[in-house]
């Protein structure tokens, strides 16, 4: 089951304004602060929770996994009502969920799935398969606008963290749309790496990204360009483009290659505008954080959240029933309408 539509994500948003919450709280579990996204996340969180009434306890564990472990196990003592947890490691958990769960302590998955633990309730999240599909039909439209002669394209392959499930269901949609291109010759991968187990990138570093792509381009491009690179992350594509950049192209006669991304974080958008990096997704943590805070008073009012997936998302232990938003993809053709029409930015943040 999946159906994933505006009007069921307001109407979970609006739903727990009817209710009264007074004294009780929500612990919050975020990943880190040197991403935007996270940073508007947990804002958006804490207002959205305070407005209805909720107590919030917002923690960033700075994408060190002992540390996050440390402040979940820490609001536990501490007796919160509800763990909405952003996982930086989602298979590490179990012990600290267990112990949750015998203190009648609710738990949330907030975008990035926890694994190997039947104690997670609810999964908030955006259909992160359709990211991935989204990143490579941008990256296909892309090859076509800019190289509509070269043939086969030449494309490299990044995948996210893996150690965050939903790296893989991005990767797996975005394979969905170019394998089929691969195989029938249309693109082709110099450097011949492929498959999560080699081009993941371990906590979405950026850094390690523009490592890896600069050892690519030195080891397959001395007489061949690239044409495009499929990033899953900004972050990520911010590397990618160092990378690129400090080798020449675009600059010259070296036309930039396509270069994906997600999350519409302020930087990638700029990079996009000035015709560097080709597009983002972007995902509304605003409704995300609508659609959160309307499971939690679902829960502590005694009655079901809404969901639309009990199919998708399976931990290792069980299938976590889910609520799914959909992302949409950005470009030049549209980033004003999406970013700034909608008032997730302001046109001086952009600028």
């Amino acid at each position: 089951m999946k159906i994933t539509t505006a009007a069921v994500a307001l109407a979970i948003g609006t739903s727990w304004l009817a209710f009264g919450a007074a004294a009780q709280t929500v612990g919050i579990a975020m990943p880190t602060q040197s991403s935007a996204r996270w940073i508007d996340d947990g804002n958006n969180m804490v207002r959205q929770f305070q407005e209805a009434g909720y107590q919030t306890n917002l923690q960033y564990a700075e994408d060190d996994t002992p540390n996050q472990l440390a402040q979940v196990e820490n609001m536990i003592t501490q007796g919160v009502d509800v763990l909405v947890i952003a996982a930086i490691d989602g298979t590490t958990l179990s012990n600290a969920l267990a112990n949750a769960a015998a203190s009648d302590i609710r738990v949330i998955a907030y975008d990035r799935l926890i694994r190997d633990t039947p104690d997670v309730d609810y999964y908030a999240t955006f259909d992160n398969f359709s990211v991935g599909v989204e990143q490579a039909n941008s990256l296909v439209r892309g090859l076509e606008e800019r190289f509509p002669d070269q043939s086969p394209w030449h494309v490299e392959l990044f995948g996210g963290s893996p150690d965050d499930n939903n790296a893989y269901f991005f990767y797996d949609g975005a394979m969905s749309v170019l394998q089929p291109l691969i195989d029938d010759g249309r693109i082709t991968i110099p450097s011949g790496q492929q498959g999560m187990e080699t081009v993941g990138t371990l906590r979405w570093d950026g850094a390690a990204a523009q490592a890896r792509m600069d050892n690519v381009l030195s080891a397959n491009y001395t007489q061949e360009r690239v044409h495009g690179v499929l990033s899953p992350y900004d972050g990520l594509s911010i590397g990618i483009l160092s990378s690129l950049k400090g080798v020449g192209y675009g600059s010259g006669d070296q036309t930039m290659p396509i270069v994906t991304g997600q999350d519409a974080e302020v930087q990638s958008v700029k990079s996009i505008l000035a015709g560097e990096q080709y597009s983002t997704v972007f995902k509304d943590t605003r409704e995300l954080a609508r659609v959160t805070v309307g499971m939690v008073d679902a829960m502590l009012q005694g009655t079901e959240p809404e969901i639309n997936d009990t199919e998708t998302y399976d931990n290792g232990v069980k299938v976590v029933p889910s609520f799914l938003l959909e992302p949409v993809g950005v470009d030049q053709s549209n980033w004003r309408e999406v970013l700034i029409d909608s008032g997730y930015y302001t046109e001086d943040q952009i600028n």
